[in-house]
């Protein structure tokens, strides 16, 4: 089993090899996927007996995922969970430890390159169908917030699908006013929210804040996965991992942009209307240059 930090996450392989698990199997699997990495924490005996499968069906599951046996996989879950809780310094030197003999821009190019193609190639089509019908629903409000860092993609988001569609709203920054949303906030209404390692804990307080009101939630992570995942209807995790301190928001921008793009071909040409109508008011303010 490789541990480079290419290799798929628990989650990833759990998914990969799921319709090779037996019916108990399924059981301890899915009890992990909806408390991860949480619930294979423990000694095998206790993580199989808090499911209610035997230590032989999880034995039998992780050897079906890859590992030679539970003590790798249970390495394997404890190296994520270290991996979703470091900072800038320790990710700097995480990466310098092994950084090849390579200019600066080669490695960065290549991460960058490898992240985009991890995480497109993990992208459920269905799942971003229905996630795009969603968000393209203008009958209901669209509300849209980020964290410290993933502020600027849900600024960028807000941006971009209130020219596409009506009735979206931006949430501040400031999480002392989210409770005045949530207030407001009516069943089958959207909740788009980026989160990324080190993951916010006001943001899942949010989460669980709008849960209660029958709010959809449509979260961007990164491969680790946000402990909003458990409570998300539609989650998508962007890989982020470059030879920097911090995380990269290029493949998570790419597959926004992409979902962007979706959701205006479903709207158009109600879309079309709203650039029309946009571009005349710019033309009013005299923001942008023309030419002729």
């Amino acid at each position: 089993m490789t541990t480079a930090d290419s290799a798929p996450t628990v989650r990833e392989l759990i998914r990969q090899h799921y319709p090779a698990l037996t019916q108990a199997e399924r059981k301890f699997a899915n009890a992990l996927l909806d408390n991860y990495p949480a619930a294979g924490l423990a000694s095998i005996t206790i993580v199989a007996g808090n499911v209610g499968v035997s230590s032989p069906t999880v034995a039998r599951m992780v050897k079906k995922l890859g590992f030679s046996g539970y003590p790798e996989f249970h390495k394997a879950l404890l190296r994520e969970l270290e991996a979703t809780g470091v900072g800038p310094t320790q990710r700097r030197a995480n990466w310098s430890s092994a950084a090849p003999e390579t200019h600066l821009l080669n490695r960065f190019a290549q991460a960058v390159t490898g992240n985009i193609q991890q995480t497109f190639t993990h992208v459920d089509k269905e799942r971003f169908d229905r996630a795009t019908a969603q968000l393209a629903d203008a009958d209901r409000r669209l509300y849209i917030v980020g964290g410290r860092i993933t502020q600027a993609l849900a600024d960028y988001a807000f941006t971009h699908f209130q020219a596409v569609r009506p009735r979206v709203t931006h949430m501040t920054s400031s999480s002392g006013t989210w409770p005045h949303y949530v207030l407001d906030m009516e069943p089958g209404e959207t909740l788009l929210i980026f989160d990324i390692r080190r993951y916010e804990t006001n943001l899942l307080r949010l989460t669980e804040m709008v849960r209660k009101r029958d709010v959809r939630v449509v979260l961007f992570t990164d491969q680790w996965g946000s402990p909003i995942s458990s409570l998300a209807d539609f989650t998508f995790n962007c890989w982020v991992e470059i030879p920097s301190g911090w995380d990269s928001s290029v493949a998570t921008m790419m597959l926004l942009e992409t979902m962007i793009a979706a959701v205006q071909e479903q709207r158009w040409p109600e879309a079309r209307d709203r650039y029309e109508r946009l571009d005349e008011l710019f033309d009013m303010t005299s923001l942008f240059r023309k030419f002729t």
